[in-house]
């Protein structure tokens, strides 16, 4: 992906519990993404939070919670971040697992690799 002044940003809000199969469903999104040649995911765990269901899950020492909110990020172009985000909403609909995905406008500034090691 070139730098781009018109990129969008999908965010995409699951449970650390929900399942694709016998696979996360965090996994299963990121490895989908790879393989539709988008830029990068990024997964980022929460420590607290709540979606449609109003159910709070948090880290809070006596609450330990095994489904955490996680989100995973992805920037690229309008075209393929919306090809994508159908596949995803095929993966919530075979896993019947809840969740959120938003789309908002993104301007990539830098872009590249760093220096392998």
């Amino acid at each position: 992906m070139e730098n781009s002044p018109n990129a969008k940003l999908l965010r995409i809000f699951v449970g650390e519990s929900d399942k694709s199969g016998h696979q996360p469903l965090y996994e299963a999104i990121v490895y989908a993404a790879k393989e539709c040649s988008l830029s990068g995911a990024t997964v980022t765990r929460g420590i607290m939070g709540f979606g449609a269901n109003s159910k709070v899950h948090t880290t809070k020492l006596f609450e330990i919670s095994a489904d955490l909110p996680l989100v995973i990020e992805i920037v690229d172009t309008e075209e393929k971040i919306r090809d994508f985000t159908k596949i995803v909403e095929e993966m919530f609909e075979q896993t019947k697992s809840g969740g959120l995905i938003t789309l908002e406008k993104a301007e990539v500034i830098r872009y590249r690799a760093g220096k392998t090691r």
